[in-house]
């Protein structure tokens, strides 16, 4: 037996103001979670968005090609429920941050990572008073409890559908600051997401990387880019 799929029934595609902010109607029927509450946006500019995700659907509704759409969706169906749950998950990172991680050897990718990666966390020292440590090889580096509270206090002021994006862009790159730098616009967001993958890269140059590993990282980077997008987005200044 073959699975339901959803197939596309409006003809015309609108964005609607309203008191509690910004809906999308197919036709006159305004667009609904997964959890069937209100997809109701924070600004404009992402209504907007939405909207030309619904109106280039053909026949087919495939989820898959509306990555603003998905992210509205885990917004209000994921983070709003739980969000103290979700801001902890992602203030943690801030203990184990990808860029305090150093390798013990060779001394010259350990040199590299440390001209790639102290900048970054120069940047949330100057821009948080946040302070991290950082070691080399696998055993744990302890973090200042001072450092760690502040980025953890950045991630709590977030609304629900910023803490959607940063999630994703730390769950992506591994890193808190990384995600945090992107918020910022520290630095573009593909130069960010290389810095992610500096190790990958780095024996890549040396060894090679296989079509499998490359297929894999280059979903994980328009995820991050996405995630991006989705922040900025999710800003009063968009609006």
């Amino acid at each position: 037996m073959s699975g339901w799929v959803a197939r596309r029934f409006w003809a015309a595609v609108t964005v609607v103001t309203e008191a509690a902010g910004h809906a999308v109607l197919l036709d006159a029927r305004a667009v609904r979670t997964p959890a069937k509450r209100p997809l109701t946006l924070p600004t404009r500019a992402m209504a907007e968005a939405v909207a030309a995700e619904w109106a280039a659907v053909d026949d087919l509704i495939d989820p898959r090609l509306m990555p603003v759409t998905r992210a509205a969706n885990a917004a209000i169906d994921k983070v709003a429920p739980q969000f103290d749950e979700v801001a902890a998950l992602v203030a943690a990172y801030g203990g184990s941050d990808l860029l305090c991680y150093r390798a013990d050897e060779p001394a010259e990718l350990a040199s590299a990572q440390a001209e790639a990666w102290d900048p970054l966390l120069d940047w949330a020292a100057a821009t948080y008073g946040a302070r991290l440590a950082s070691g080399r090889g696998i055993a744990p580096v302890v973090q200042p409890p001072q450092a760690v509270a502040r980025l953890a206090a950045e991630v709590a002021a977030c609304t629900p559908f910023q803490l959607a994006a940063l999630h994703d862009l730390v769950a992506l790159s591994g890193s808190l600051v990384l995600g945090l730098a992107a918020t910022r616009r520290a630095r573009d967001a593909g130069a960010l997401w290389q810095l992610s993958r500096f190790d990958e890269d780095w024996q890549a140059a040396r060894w090679g990387r296989d079509d499998e590993a490359a297929a894999a990282e280059a979903a994980k980077r328009q995820g991050f880019l996405a995630a991006d997008e989705f922040w900025r987005l999710s800003s009063p200044s968009a609006a």
